[in-house]
C-alpha cells in the first residue's frame, strides 16, 4: 500500500452545536462513544489502517489537547470544512485520506477496503454507499441521498486525494459545499444535457463526477463501499444515540497513546 496521511476534520461550523450540547461538551469531536471521544475513535482507526502521518484541523483548545496527546500534528480549522481541507492538504500533500472526527463508528478495514477499491490513476476518490447496503445494516439511521441511475447514494465522510493535482479539487468542493442538499445544482454547472439527464434520472453518479473533475483536469471516482455502517457519522443527538449502542458491537478502540 502506498504510504498515506490524513486529516480528520473537528472543526465547528458556528454557534453551539446540538450534539456538543446534549454531550456537555465544548465541540462534538469530545463526545464520549463507548468510553472513548468520538476523536480518540477516529485516530485510532487511521492509525490502523496505515496513516503515517496524522492531522486534526480544529480551533478547540480541548480537541488541541486531546490531539496533541495523540501525537497528531495541528490544522487551524477555517470557517467551513472545504477550506480546513485545503490548509491540511497544503500542510500533509498527496496522498492523504480526509475523514472527519463525527465519524464515530470507523473502522480501519473500511479504510483499507477503499483504498484496495480505488481506482490508482484516479486525482480524487470519494466513498459513498447505496442506500439497500444502509438500509440493511442499520435500518434505523436516516441519511441525505443523492439519487442517480445506478442506485441512490449516501457520503462515508471517506476522501482520498492521490495527486498533487488534487489540490485544483478544493475550489470545487466549495461550490458542493454550497449545495450538498441540492444536488440538481451541482449537476447544473456541468451544462443543460447532464442536468436534463439527472432529471429524467439518466445520469450516473460517477458519469457526473467525471465530468466535474474533467472541468479542473482531475479524475475523480466514487467508491462503493462494501459496509453500509460506514455512512453513519454523528450529525445530531440521535445520531450520537445510535452511535452509543451500535460501537460496543464492533469491538475496543485502542488510540495507541494515554490521553
Amino acid at each position: 500500500m502506498t504510504p498515506f496521511s490524513a486529516l480528520i476534520l473537528a472543526g465547528e461550523r458556528g454557534g453551539l452545536d446540538p450534539v456538543a450540547q446534549a454531550a456537555g461538551v465544548s465541540a462534538k469531536a469530545l463526545a464520549q462513544v463507548d468510553g472513548c471521544t468520538m476523536l480518540e475513535r477516529v485516530v485510532a482507526a487511521v492509525r490502523a489502517a496505515g496513516a503515517r502521518r496524522i492531522a486534526v484541523a480544529t480551533a478547540n483548545e480541548e480537541v488541541v489537547a486531546i490531539a496533541r496527546a495523540l501525537e497528531c500534528e495541528i490544522v487551524s480549522a477555517a470557517a467551513g470544512p472545504s477550506e480546513s481541507a485545503a490548509r491540511g492538504f497544503a500542510s500533509l500533500g498527496a496522498p492523504m485520506l480526509l475523514t472527519t472526527a463525527d465519524h464515530a463508528l470507523l473502522q480501519a478495514g473500511w479504510i483499507t477496503d477503499f483504498l484496495a477499491d480505488r481506482k490508482p490513476e484516479s486525482d480524487v476518490s470519494i466513498l459513498l454507499a447505496r442506500r439497500d447496503l444502509i438500509e440493511q445494516a442499520v435500518p434505523e439511521t436516516r441519511r441525505t441521498y443523492l439519487r442517480f441511475a445506478d442506485g441512490e447514494w449516501s457520503g462515508c465522510n471517506l476522501f482520498y486525494f492521490a495527486s498533487a493535482g488534487a489540490e485544483r479539487a478544493f475550489g470545487q468542493w466549495q461550490m458542493v459545499e454550497r449545495n450538498r442538499k441540492k444536488p440538481w445544482r451541482i449537476v447544473r454547472r456541468l451544462g443543460p444535457g447532464l442536468l436534463l439527464r439527472y432529471l429524467f434520472g439518466r445520469l450516473d453518479l460517477n458519469d457526473a463526477l467525471a465530468r466535474l473533475g474533467g472541468r479542473f483536469d482531475l479524475s475523480v471516482e466514487a467508491v462503493a463501499s462494501r459496509h453500509g455502517l460506514a455512512a453513519v457519522d454523528v450529525d445530531k443527538p440521535g445520531d450520537l444515540d445510535l452511535a452509543r449502542k451500535l460501537a460496543p458491537q464492533l469491538g475496543p478502540v485502542s488510540p495507541g497513546i494515554d490521553v
